[in-house]
């Protein structure tokens, strides 16, 4: 019996399989049209010329809010960011102190042509999470604001919704404000090495 649904399944995955010297087309669509799209879909445009600003070499000045009207706690560090794969994505090396205790995190950032947004995966030593977040830009990209969800470790809320938005300030400045289900809990100052 197992023999003869194994047999059935390897006859119509078979028929289903391109055959060799057949051109292979997409329900409807031509293979140089599918060709094309993808091209561009994978090449920078102004979005990603935009993400330029964020490269060098940077000294951060770091405010976080435990409790929106209690006291800051202010912390330092420093920020890579290079661009990557053609300058497709965007990665940040961030170094520091947050909180009174020593931080790093790792971001990749970059703009989807397909979906038409940005997007950013953060990491960080403090969490084995990945914050993912998506977004648009406004003001001829000078500001980006990026949206997601998470689960608190903390608290045990899920799907807390998280907000990112970063604004270039200038060529030598620019600043990340972050909230955590609708209040600011950190505020980053980059300014250019």
């Amino acid at each position: 019996m197992k023999t003869d649904v194994y047999e059935n399944a390897t006859e119509t995955a078979s028929l289903n399989r391109p055959q060799s010297g057949g051109n292979v087309q997409a329900a409807g669509h031509n293979q140089d049209e599918i060709m094309k799209k993808m091209q561009a879909a994978g090449t920078p445009g102004a979005e990603h010329k935009a993400l330029q600003a964020f490269v060098g070499n940077w000294q951060v000045a770091v405010k976080c809010w435990m409790d929106p009207n209690g006291q800051v706690m202010d912390g330092r560090g420093t920020a890579k960011v290079t661009a990557i794969f053609g300058g497709r994505y965007f990665e940040e090396q961030f170094g520091g102190e947050m909180m009174g205790r020593p931080f790093n995190g790792r971001g990749l950032m970059g703009f989807d042509n397909t979906k038409q947004k940005f997007q950013l995966a953060w990491l960080a030593d403090m969490s084995t999470g990945m914050k993912v977040s998506e977004g648009r830009s406004e003001h001829d990209h000078q500001v980006i604001t990026l949206e997601g969800k998470i689960d608190c470790p903390g608290t045990g809320q899920k799907d807390l919704p998280i907000k990112q938005v970063y604004r270039v300030i200038n060529t030598d400045k620019r600043v990340l404000e972050m909230f955590n289900d609708g209040r600011k809990s950190m505020e980053i100052t980059y300014t250019r090495c």
